[in-house]
């Protein structure tokens, strides 16, 4: 896969993940056993939204970064230890108890997107 097809799906995916968690919270947190009964977790929810786009507009923006560039080795790496990150959290989340039902998919999700970009990487030495 391209550098620039990579870094479109990763940030579709982060996107779609802002947006719903920002238009849904409702529906999407009880999925990972997690309850939203207050505006305060709402909120939360929406506020977290902010990072999850970013990242998305981030890989949106840097696309076009000439392979095997610095900049585009320098936004795989971060996104290489954002992912590697995501796996740690939310591992740590399921193992807690923290989530339950489908939230065993996100350190499976993070870990996949973390290979990904460590072969984006190794291609775009």
């Amino acid at each position: 896969m391209t550098s620039k097809t990579f870094l479109t799906a990763h940030a579709a995916v982060y996107i779609f993940f802002a947006l719903a968690l920002f238009l849904a919270p409702q529906l999407l947190w009880p999925q990972y056993g997690l309850q939203v009964n207050d505006r305060y977790a709402v909120f939360l929810s929406q506020h977290n939204s902010i990072f999850l786009g970013g990242i998305g507009i981030i890989s949106f923006l840097f696309r076009t970064a000439e392979p095997g560039s610095d900049a585009a080795r320098t936004i795989l790496t971060g996104l290489l230890w954002t992912n590697v990150l995501g796996a740690a959290v939310t591992l740590y989340a399921c193992i807690a108890g923290l989530f339950t039902g489908f939230g065993w998919s996100d350190p499976a999700f993070f870990a996949l997107l973390a290979g990904l970009c460590a072969a984006q990487l190794r291609k775009n030495g």
